[in-house]
């Protein structure tokens, strides 16, 4: 049975491709989808994809999935600056979470360089652009299936 890898993406990210193009390229998330479902294809897992706008959506999904899913890749968008709830039900689901942004959130204004998630993640990946997904999916596939 294949592993199950959930990729969350929080609000506005149903916009990329359409939104500030100079932070976020001009990638869809279908593309990124595509990306990662090619990745995932390679790597012999499964994956399934859900984006909200909603907070109380993407606990939800977090909390339905704990069971069935090996790991999750998640950009919460501006969640992560100040989702305390986000923040716990990560934690309660374990360390099988990792962060990802596509943009550099570090270098970008000071109230976005603040993660209040990411003391509780299992890694994360910032500034690659699409392809940080794509070794997000890699690298959860390599902490899943640890010497393989």
């Amino acid at each position: 049975m294949k592993e199950r890898i959930v990729v969350i993406n929080g609000p506005n990210l149903n916009l990329l491709g359409e939104r500030d193009p100079d932070h976020y390229g001009s990638y869809r998330l279908q593309d990124i989808n595509r990306m990662m479902a090619e990745t995932a294809d390679r790597l012999g897992v499964e994956i399934a994809f859900f984006q909200s706008n909603h907070e109380g959506d993407l606990i939800d999904m977090l909390q339905d999935e704990r069971d069935r899913a090996a790991g999750f890749i998640m950009n919460p968008g501006a969640l992560t600056h100040y989702s305390y709830a986000l923040r716990d039900a990560i934690e309660a689901v374990g360390p099988s979470v990792a962060e990802v942004h596509i943009s550099d959130i570090g270098s970008r204004e000071e109230w976005r360089r603040n993660s209040v998630i990411r003391d509780v993640v299992l890694f994360s990946i910032s500034g690659e652009g699409p392809q940080g997904y794509v070794r997000a999916l890699e690298k959860m596939v390599e902490s899943i299936r640890p010497g393989a």
